[in-house]
């Protein structure tokens, strides 16, 4: 098995590499991680001296070496930020080169536009799998989980919250891409209401849930995703007769504030560059060189703190003909397996879901991760590592008559 990751020295990429080289993993005879930062590729190399990881200094807009990177591997795991902008570029030509596809998820950004291209795939007898992370990607196998249990849906609703423990920090350390970050909190988005996608604003659909500890009472919002751009009109859900499907955000509350502020200050992820004394600079890449020099200068005052995440999907309908509710949850408490991950759940769901799609064969088409895969097998996957994982229905009212 042969894989390339484009984009293979940023954060989740390097945690994907790290579990496919693990014990956790079989089957791997190369990778090859490409990238521009030459720095951070050889960084890599030495966190991780196994022989079948090889790294490449490459450009994303050279298509002739990117063609040639393709037929070299058996499946291309797309890593480039999505508001770096080459998102399609790599996904026309892994079909171009028949190879397989797969990415983290794009906040919704290409999702429509790629999922347009679902025959284009199946005619060209190619398979991509788009969202295959954590949020999207597990969240989605575990709207499918819920569906699963359902015989009529009327609504999910998917949630995700972070929390860290001791809560304050000195120092603002973004936990993934600062430009997803910022789209989260500055962008409308699109949730599924009424039966219908529909356009809600940022930060809207304010919604408070008392949460086992460490969480406690949590506050959600709506946020850019494309989860509501896939699950409700999935095969096996839609037919169910769902008329809701939503995804909210919680991340620890002082780190909230903080993007919230931001976004005030003007901060957007696609923002046209500013001239300050001459000279034009991009407000994300001035916003994002502070951040790196005030970690590198203060990370010392950084206190230990615990990382906690909580995944869950709600679904509500009729099993049997009698109302019910039933709750997936996925929970990523501190663990030593984690030490080495900087996103372990969106390193590790890559991994396991690239595995799976390399033992399940050709599906050639373009599918979101509750299509493609077999839900009892991907989190059977995640049980080991070390993700806390439970299916529960609640009948909440007597047998319909």
């Amino acid at each position: 098995m042969r894989i390339l990751i484009i984009g293979g020295a940023g954060l989740m990429s390097a945690g994907t590499a790290r579990d496919l080289l693990s014990d956790r993993s079989a089957g791997i005879t190369k990778i090859v991680s490409a990238d521009t930062n030459a720095e951070r590729l050889a960084a890599l190399k030495k966190s991780l001296p196994d022989p079948r990881l090889e790294t490449r200094l490459f450009d994303v807009t050279d298509r002739a070496l990117l063609l040639a990177l393709l037929r070299d591997c058996d499946i291309c795991i797309n890593g480039v930020p999505t508001f770096a902008g080459f998102q399609m570029h790599i996904f026309e030509a892994c079909l171009e080169a028949c190879r397989t596809y797969a990415d983290y998820g794009g906040m919704g950004v290409y999702t429509i536009k790629q999922k347009a291209a679902h025959d284009q795939w199946k005619r060209g007898g190619v398979t991509a799998v788009i969202g295959l992370g954590s949020d999207p990607g597990m969240s989605n196998i575990i709207c499918r989980a819920v569906a699963d249990q359902l015989d009529t849906i009327d609504r999910i609703n998917l949630y995700w919250a972070a929390t860290k423990y001791p809560a304050d920090s000195p120092v603002l350390v973004p936990p993934y891409s600062l430009s997803t970050l910022l789209a989260e909190y500055s962008n409308p988005s699109k949730q599924f209401l009424n039966g219908r996608l529909q356009e809600v604003p940022a930060q809207s659909g304010t919604e408070a849930i008392e949460l086992p500890a460490p969480w406690g009472r949590t506050t959600f919002i709506y946020s850019q995703h494309s989860e509501p751009l896939t699950v409700p009109f999935a095969e096996g859900i839609r037919e169910k007769g769902i008329r809701e499907f939503t995804w909210k955000l919680s991340l620890p509350h002082r780190d909230h504030e903080a993007w919230v502020g931001l976004v005030k200050a003007g901060f957007r992820p696609d923002d046209e560059p500013v001239t300050v004394k001459g000279i034009s600079v991009k407000p994300l890449d001035f916003l994002q060189a502070v951040i790196d020099r005030n970690i590198q200068r203060n990370g010392h005052t950084i206190p230990p703190q615990e990382s906690h995440e909580f995944h869950f999907a709600i679904g509500r309908g009729s099993k049997n003909g009698r109302r019910c509710r039933v709750t997936a949850r996925v929970i990523a408490h501190p663990h030593p397996l984690y030490d080495d991950y900087l996103d372990a759940g969106t390193s590790m769901c890559m991994s396991v879901g690239v595995q799976q799609i390399l033992k399940l064969g050709p599906r050639p088409g373009v599918w979101a991760a509750e299509e493609f895969f077999d839900v009892d097998a991907f989190l059977d996957e995640m049980r080991r590592r070390h993700f806390q994982i439970d299916l529960a229905t609640h009948y909440i009212e007597a047998p319909e008559t």
